[in-house]
């Protein structure tokens, strides 16, 4: 008997973020987001956050691939491909353009009435992030984002709006995106939560790491308050609804054997990975998190009451993304690497992507057995992928075997995974169709099933068009993973 099967009802679909493909951005009532801040960059010029739009500059966010206008053709082909679940955002500022209106903009709200109950027509249960990189830029002039306490009360009036408009079509609810990027620094804490420093303008992680920790953790913990509070409220409004969390999951190795070096990537798993996750899922903060604001100077402005909102609101399930791994070591003279929002040591067992990212299958085994472990919860890989520039040939085809044998093996992974006893709700691979990189804001690093005739510069003529990995993915939903 093979235990190591996906189960009959396995959720698999594609992730995108509304900041990264929707566009639209200025149309049917919406607001600016923070993302609508962010100019253009790429792999070695960093994006920058404006606080005004500037004229002549390009703003990735503003057209993206136009998934507003195209979400019939969009959503078609995702059911061609044979999703059963589409992870997709909602755009705050498209129900409240400015985060603290008191009523929702009934535009916005019968755009999202049209894609969900397109999706149903195809029988995809939509997965929704309620607030993935896109705070509303109205709430950073006036509060800081999420450095306020005030944008609590402005994100649970958005959830209650959305729980009560969507509760017989959306089950499955993920309160913040990657919310641990506030561990990142600075630079995250404006992508993660509208926080905005004024020596600091540009996207660069690793840069500033170790500086503002104090407003960093501060809208952290705002963060954990409101995720805790709109779970109690989500379960009040419809006791069926699943509402999880969402984990940057940023898997780490000891460089080498060396105790230093293994109480290294302890600590440093500790603060990146499991700090989020012990207060989202077990309600409080860990013994290691107490110690670290103790030794960083970081005192927690917490309100009466707090601590009990976390222990009622912990999450139903847990979500991650997952790339790659890095190494970590006490020696500063070890080769690195780039990575998802963060900087790590090469590997020199592991080969790597264009963009230098450590392909790591193995990983995804370790860490899916390790979270299980900690906090016995279902699961969802909901962020996997391989960024690629992709070459469109003279027929039109696009052979992305490289993608191909990125999911091949991390799904070889996940049914490991599920053997070892993890219990894993579905996989939905990042950016499912192309779209725009949220940390550099280019097109060319391409994710897709679907390629976009999109670049860099904003031009192209956004038609769409299937890439080799399309059939093979497709292939593969229709045989619950058993072809790959």
């Amino acid at each position: 008997m093979n235990n190591n099967k996906f189960p009959e009802n396995f959720l698999w679909g594609g992730a995108t973020a509304a900041n990264q493909f929707e566009g639209g951005y200025r149309e049917g009532g919406k607001g600016l987001s923070t993302s609508d801040m962010l100019t253009g960059g790429t792999h070695t010029e960093a994006r920058r956050m404006t606080t005004e739009l500037e004229e002549g500059t390009y703003y990735p966010s503003h057209e993206a691939i136009d998934f507003y206008h195209r979400y019939k053709e969009d959503i078609a082909l995702f059911a061609e491909i044979g999703f059963k679940t589409f992870r997709m955002s909602m755009n705050w500022t498209r129900i409240f353009p400015n985060g603290d209106e008191l009523e929702p903009n009934e535009e916005g709200l019968k755009f999202y009435d049209d894609v969900f109950a397109e999706l149903k027509k195809y029988n995809i249960e939509p997965l929704v992030t309620i607030s993935h990189y896109e705070t509303p830029f109205g709430l950073t002039k006036k509060h800081n984002g999420w450095l306020g306490r005030e944008s609590i009360e402005c994100y649970l009036r958005y959830c209650e709006t959305i729980f009560n408009r969507y509760k017989d079509v959306v089950k499955y609810w993920l309160t913040f995106n990657e919310i641990n990027i506030l561990t990142h620094g600075p630079a995250a804490a404006f992508l993660g939560a509208g926080v905005m420093f004024d020596e600091i303008r540009e996207l660069k992680f690793g840069h500033h790491e170790n500086d503002h920790k104090q407003e960093c953790f501060q809208a952290l913990h705002n963060q954990f308050v409101a995720s805790a509070k709109a779970v109690k409220l989500g379960h009040s409004i419809n006791k069926d609804f699943k509402i999880g969390c969402m984990i940057a999951y940023g898997a780490l190795y000891p460089y080498t054997c060396h105790p230093d070096d293994v109480f290294m990537a302890q600590q440093q798993e500790e603060l990146s990975n499991y700090l989020c996750g012990d207060v989202q899922v077990r309600g409080e903060y860990s013994g290691f998190a107490k110690r670290y604001f103790r030794e960083n100077n970081i005192e927690i402005k917490m309100e009466e009451g707090d601590l009990e909102i976390l222990k009622n609101g912990c999450v139903d399930f847990y979500t991650f993304s997952y790339y790659m791994s890095n190494c970590i070591s006490t020696n500063p003279d070890v080769e690195t690497t780039g990575g998802n929002l963060s900087m790590g040591l090469k590997n020199p067992y592991l080969e790597a992507s264009d963009w230098g990212w450590q392909i790591d299958p193995v990983g995804l085994r370790t860490t899916l057995n390790k979270i299980y472990n900690r906090y016995q919860i279902p699961m969802m890989v909901v962020e996997n992928g391989l960024g690629a520039a992709d070459t469109v040939e003279a027929d039109g085809s696009i052979n992305d075997d490289y993608r191909i044998n990125y999911l091949k093996v991390h799904i070889e992974q996940m049914e490991e995974a599920i053997g070892d006893g993890v219990e894993l709700w579905g996989y939905t691979p990042w950016g499912c169709i192309d779209l725009v990189s949220a940390g550099t804001g280019e097109m060319k690093k391409r994710y897709g099933f679907i390629y976009v005739d999109k670049h860099n510069d904003g031009t192209g003529t956004l038609d769409r068009s299937r890439k080799k990995s399309f059939f093979w993915y497709k292939k593969v939903i229709e045989t619950n993973g058993e072809e790959l």
